[in-house]
């Protein structure tokens, strides 16, 4: 059995792959442990499937390749990945080259020292400004609203222990956020600073849509506090518009009708009208979640496995 399992999630990466392959093989190959690379293909539309047969016939011993049938997503990806490893030590990488695979021995170098997790900040990041401002914000509402303690949420090359991905296993969420989820489950978590590149070639997965997406199913996973939140500053807008409902009525008998204070009213009503939309959008998430879940349909559908031996398992069926 391998010490070490790389899984890589793959969509529409065909520019890049050739790249990766020079670069991720011979960095596993200096590390002197035996090692897998499972790459999870997620429904690619270009050639990143074709690319992936081609470079299992070549290293067919320490290759596996995992071939979805449509597009599922990354956090699935990996959790496909997550059930078919066989190494002691996990370690997910983005495919886009921006974390270098010559910092996976970090990673392992801190699990050497008794970490069953481990995260990483990206140093020097070479995304823009606005990508960086967004990630720094967002990262501080989940500490608020959560207890995940992440510095960075967004790097996606971590280090997990066996047990921690066998946990993960056994978890059947529709939406989740894996480092997250991971983190929740670890005794000794630690975080280590790794290099941060631009990508070589190909574009980003994740549009301005997406990446709201993905915090929304950290926040709304993770923590009930937005409910109650929502809950109480409707308990504090009720108040307050009854005192101010009552100091018109005063006003009203104290110095006769008055119109003055109709676009104060008007501008009020929409304040009151858009916090409610606001609630009810927050509402729809949680029970959206629920719907989901309580539907058991499958979270991926695996269409073909490429590796050297078979699994002891050998079914290759639709995975819930």
């Amino acid at each position: 059995m391998p010490r070490i399992s790389v899984v890589v999630p793959v969509y529409n990466e065909e520019a890049v792959l050739p790249a990766l392959f020079a670069r991720l093989y011979p960095a596993l190959d200096a590390l002197g442990q035996s090692y897998e690379l499972i790459f999870v293909n997620d429904g690619s539309r270009d050639r990143s499937a074709a690319i992936l047969k081609q470079q299992f016939e070549r290293r067919p011993d320490v290759t596996r390749i995992i071939l979805f049938n449509g597009n599922f997503g990354q956090h699935m990806a990996i959790m496909a990945g997550f059930e078919h490893v066989r190494g002691e030590r996990i370690v997910t990488l983005d495919a886009d080259l921006q974390n270098p695979p010559e910092e996976i021995g970090k990673l392992l170098t801190k699990m050497d020292e008794g970490h069953d997790y481990v995260g990483s900040i990206r140093a020097n990041r070479r995304d823009t400004a606005f990508r960086r401002l967004a990630s720094r914000a967002m990262n501080r509402l989940r500490e608020r609203i959560t207890s995940i303690r992440m510095t960075d949420q967004g790097c996606m090359l971590r280090a997990y222990s066996r047990h921690i991905v066998d946990t993960l296993n056994t978890c059947r969420e529709g939406n989740t956020f894996i480092p997250a989820l991971a983190y929740s489950f670890a005794d000794n978590p630690v975080e280590v600073e790794v290099a941060h590149e631009e990508r070589s070639a190909g574009e980003s997965k994740y549009s301005l849509y997406s990446l709201v997406r993905l915090n929304f199913d950290l926040v709304t996973g993770f923590s009930t506090l937005p409910l109650q939140i929502f809950s109480i500053t409707g308990i504090g807008i009720s108040v307050a518009s009854i005192l101010f409902v009552a100091y018109l009525a005063v006003r009203r008998l104290m110095l006769g009708p008055e119109a003055e204070g109709l676009f104060t009213l008007f501008g009020i009503a929409f304040f009151l009208i858009g916090i409610t939309l606001f609630g009810i959008g927050l509402l729809g998430e949680y029970v959206a979640r629920i719907y989901e879940q309580v539907r058991e349909r499958p979270r991926y559908v695996v269409r073909e496995v490429l590796e050297n031996s078979p699994r002891e398992d050998p079914s290759l069926e639709s995975r819930d």
